[in-house]
């Protein structure tokens, strides 16, 4: 009685963990994400009586590259660029387009995975890391460009679809301060501001 008890208990394990075992053992340590999602960016310069110089809210697209350092660790970089429309926005009008710009996006992060007990396929992280934003900006025949530095924090999920496929959804928050005296030559004050994408991508392991 006692062997058939434990013979069945062992065959029950097996049986449980066998999910998990295959998902561990189909994890890549290396991995590419291209992906598409939408950006809302902050304020470039705030004005008087609440107006304020802002890109327009847009589709970004971009790829990430993430390389396994330890189980559950991994480092991150990061591609994106967007082409949205440069508008001045006030309280009563909203925002009126004024001009075009196009922004790239590029960064490192460390990325922290917290797989799930049992042997649901599902994987969420966090992570947070530093880089830059570089914004082109087109007003009639005028142009200019201001490059700054960006941290970012991150948080979303990995969905495991096959053995080295998956999807990943995630939303990202790029904080930076615009240079405004790159872009003008004047030494305009500009505020921390928030730049927030909402993203999904698949994820190709090898």
């Amino acid at each position: 009685m006692l062997r058939q008890t434990l013979l069945a208990g062992a065959i029950a394990g097996l049986t449980l963990t066998a999910p998990l075992a295959a998902q561990r053992a189909s994890s890549s340590s290396f991995g590419i994400t291209p992906y598409a999602g939408y950006m809302k960016f902050g304020n470039l310069v705030a004005g008087p009586l609440g107006t304020h110089l802002a890109n327009a809210g847009s589709v970004v697209y971009g790829a990430e590259a993430s390389l396994g350092l330890t189980r559950g660790l991994a480092l991150v970089g990061n591609v994106a660029y967007s082409q949205p429309g440069l508008e001045v926005s006030a309280p009563l009008i909203g925002g009126v387009s004024v001009g075009q710009s196009s922004v790239l996006l590029y960064d490192a992060a460390l990325r922290l995975r917290m797989p799930l007990a049992g042997a649901l396929p599902i994987s969420p992280f966090v992570q947070a890391g530093a880089g830059a934003i570089r914004q082109s900006f087109g007003i009639g025949p005028v142009g200019t460009h201001a490059t700054n530095v960006a941290y970012n924090v991150g948080a979303g999920a990995d969905v495991a679809i096959g053995p080295r496929l998956g999807l990943q959804l995630m939303a990202k928050d790029y904080i930076g301060k615009f240079d405004a005296r790159e872009a003008t030559a004047i030494n305009v004050d500009t505020r921390t501001t928030h730049n927030w994408a909402l993203s999904a991508g698949l994820r190709l392991g090898f």
